[in-house]
């Protein structure tokens, strides 16, 4: 049957009358007749998709019916339903909280929602336990938090690895066994068709939501020997994609990979700014002169080392925050030894916060072992999104150890503000040289991917790098909407500021189906058969649980 979209037009219909009156006023529909939709070369009645959050359909933080429900592959079976292909099995959550239980304790916690202000905890506790093993064979075989060589790692669906971080809990949910690999499960079920997504996104991603505190283990085969925030090989990831391609081929199947975008253009890593220290706040604008005095005694030893790491605090516009940059030669040793120099105005420094001469030499090193490698932000440092909550607060750890070291509780606390007194944890801020480390793993991943690609006839790529890079500067184009990747309100990145939101899982699936039709000879896009994004929620709310 073909599909056809009706165009309705308000024309007026002027009848000839002898009186020169109008007689009759009518509309007329203009039909306009789709052509028939084919499947090309390619045979969809049994589609599997591969690969992780993005797969899976994670959004706001977590993953939950809605959210799977609205996946890209969900959205790509009803597309390829119309051409003969079959229904998508997923392996369900247990409800619209998000979140997983390990043996009645929560290891994960519910998803995210807007309340007004910002992204907020959902108030409510995950139902979904990882223990409860679901049976059957699932088309859907996303995993939130898979890198490339844990798809075919065997045991990383162990649901006895899970608490010692050996396995990950959305595949022990649905693995055949405790010894199988994702890609295993997939083959088990000869698909016709797949997608092979965002395979790569978290061999950068965990490195870039930790801060850069991984490891880049270029040059390291071995993946074994992986921290949980490294980077990974582009060799092993080249290995590991490769492998993936000629299996699922290797039958005659046909499918569709995606570049790896290039994740530091994500709101999770853009929303907070490098300079938020407002000399209007109360909290912060009165200390400035305080500040100043203080890091004056630095600057001194600064200007003489290394004029970069000069701290100032603006009193007319907003300032930077201050970090730890591990990236920078650590310089304690001439801060301690430059301040005790000269004893006698040292002595007098620390004497305005009621610090006993005797104190100077505690002091000198106190404040050479926190500022040995610091410096003021530049807009060239990216924060990560949970930073906001911790820019401008008290460390109560560090107050502690100072006062076990003989200060007062309020100098103390003076000495432990957040980016402003104490140096933001390299944990919060991704420097140049951390970023510079992501996007040359991201280039060497993506060389691979086009490079399989491109040799295999059975295999199209959807430029998912393209499409984010340029919702990130001057919009994306969907269906009337124009979709960018600002937090909460750009309408394609969700509220953790990473994955999609249901209208970006359906940009997703149409650019898809522009790789099918061009790679395969289908006409979804040219029929008219794609995700209405319209229909599609940008958020989801609270009170669906």
């Amino acid at each position: 049957m073909k599909n056809i979209k009706y165009l309705l037009l308000s024309v007026t219909l002027i009848g000839f009358t002898a009186c020169n009156e109008i007689e009759d006023v009518d509309r007329a529909e203009d039909m306009v007749i789709l052509p028939e939709l084919t499947a090309g070369s390619a045979d969809f009645s049994n589609y599997v998709a591969i690969g992780a959050s993005f797969t899976a359909g994670f959004t706001d933080g977590g993953l939950f019916i809605a959210a799977q429900e609205n996946s890209f592959p969900n959205q790509l079976a009803q597309q390829f339903a119309n051409a003969g292909g079959g229904a998508l099995t997923q392996p369900l959550m247990n409800d619209n909280i998000g979140g997983l239980l390990f043996a009645g304790n929560v290891i994960q916690g519910p998803r995210l929602f807007f309340n007004g202000a910002g992204p907020a905890s959902l108030p409510a506790i995950p139902t979904t336990e990882v223990t409860a093993i679901l049976s059957g064979s699932f088309n859907n075989m996303g995993v939130p938090g898979a890198k490339s060589f844990h798809i075919l790692a065997p045991g990383f669906g162990n649901v006895a690895g899970v608490p010692i971080g050996a396995a990950n809990p959305y595949f022990a949910r649905m693995a055949s066994s405790p010894g199988t690999t994702v890609l295993a499960d997939a083959l088990a079920q000869a698909p016709t068709f797949f997608t092979l997504s965002e395979i790569g996104g978290n061999d950068v991603l965990s490195y870039a939501l930790s801060g850069g505190t991984g490891v880049d283990q270029a040059g390291n085969f071995d993946p074994s020997t992986y921290g949980g925030s490294d980077i990974t090989d582009p060799n092993v990831f080249a290995q590991a994609f490769s492998g993936m391609v000629t299996a699922l081929t290797q039958g005659g199947a046909k499918g569709v990979v995606t570049t790896v975008p290039d994740i530091t253009s994500l709101s999770h890593f853009t929303t907070v700014p490098y300079n938020p220290l407002d000399p209007t706040n109360p909290a912060f604008g009165p200390q400035i002169p305080t500040l100043n005095g203080i890091f004056g005694a630095l600057n001194q030893i600064f200007a003489q080392v290394d004029p970069s790491r000069i701290i100032v605090f603006s009193e007319t516009e907003a300032s930077a925050v201050i970090v730890k940059d591990e990236d920078l030669a650590d310089i304690s040793a001439i801060i301690t030894g430059g301040l005790l120099s000269n004893l006698p105005a040292f002595e007098a420094f620390i004497a305005q916060f009621g610090l006993p001469p005797q104190a100077a030499p505690l002091v000198a090193n106190l404040l050479g072992v926190t500022y040995g490698q610091t410096r003021q932000a530049t807009e060239s440092d990216l924060f990560v999104l949970p930073s906001s909550s911790v820019i401008g607060t008290v460390n109560t750890d560090n107050v502690v150890a100072l006062m076990g070291m003989g200060l007062s509780q309020a100098l103390a606390g003076q000495f432990s503000v957040e980016g402003v007194s104490l140096p933001l944890e390299d944990k919060w801020v991704l420097t140049p040289q951390e970023q510079a480390a992501i996007a040359t793993a991201t280039m060497a991943f993506n060389t691979t991917i086009e490079t399989v690609a491109n040799g295999n006839p059975d295999v199209a790529i959807a430029d998912l790098r393209a499409v984010l890079e340029q919702a990130a500067t001057v919009g994306y184009p969907y269906d009337g909407y124009t979709m960018t990747t600002d937090l909460v309100f750009g309408g394609m990145i969700s509220l953790d500021g990473v994955h999609l939101t249901a209208r970006g899982y359906g940009l997703m699936a149409r650019e898809f189906l522009v790789a099918i039709d061009t790679a395969f000879g289908s006409n979804f896009i040219e029929a008219g058969f794609t995700p209405d994004a319209g229909s599609l929620p940008t958020n989801y709310s609270p009170s669906l649980q």
